[in-house]
């Protein structure tokens, strides 16, 4: 099961109306199940840089199969994943990357913040995530 254009929009505008309600401009951007970039939006007075953040992040998540911050802990030294975000054309181990899952609990995608605080990245990456369950954002 594919995350569809529709299902990748939504979650944009979700993403895009949280990063707006906290004032924050941010890179977005959402993958397909297989790992390839569906969509990406860098908002106006977003971080250049933190644009390649984004993708990794969502890569990361899909890749994984898990939060980025999760694979994060899984890294540290001692781990039973440490160094593992050198793998892979380099991954991100720290929040703003979830996977996406529909209403049946099945992977679709991922979604990859960056722009703000780790906590903030989260939070725009999980109102993305999120909108995948609700109906606020139909088109």
């Amino acid at each position: 099961m594919n995350i569809t254009e529709a299902q990748a929009e939504k979650v944009l505008k979700a993403a895009i109306s949280k990063a707006k309600a906290i004032k924050v401009p941010m890179n977005i951007a959402i993958m397909d199940e297989g790992a390839n970039l569906k969509l990406f939006y860098r908002m106006d007075g977003a971080l250049l840089g933190s644009a390649d953040i984004a993708i990794k992040k969502a890569k990361t998540s899909r890749l994984f199969e898990m939060n980025s911050e999760k694979l994060g802990e899984l890294s540290q030294p001692g781990e039973s994943l440490f160094n593992v975000e050198h793998s892979n054309g380099g991954l991100i181990s720290f929040a703003g990357g979830l996977v996406l899952k529909n209403k049946n609990d099945t992977i679709i995608g991922s979604i990859g913040v960056s722009g703000g605080t780790v906590a903030k990245d989260f939070e725009v990456a999980n109102a993305g995530s999120q909108a995948l369950l609700n109906n606020k954002y139909n088109l």
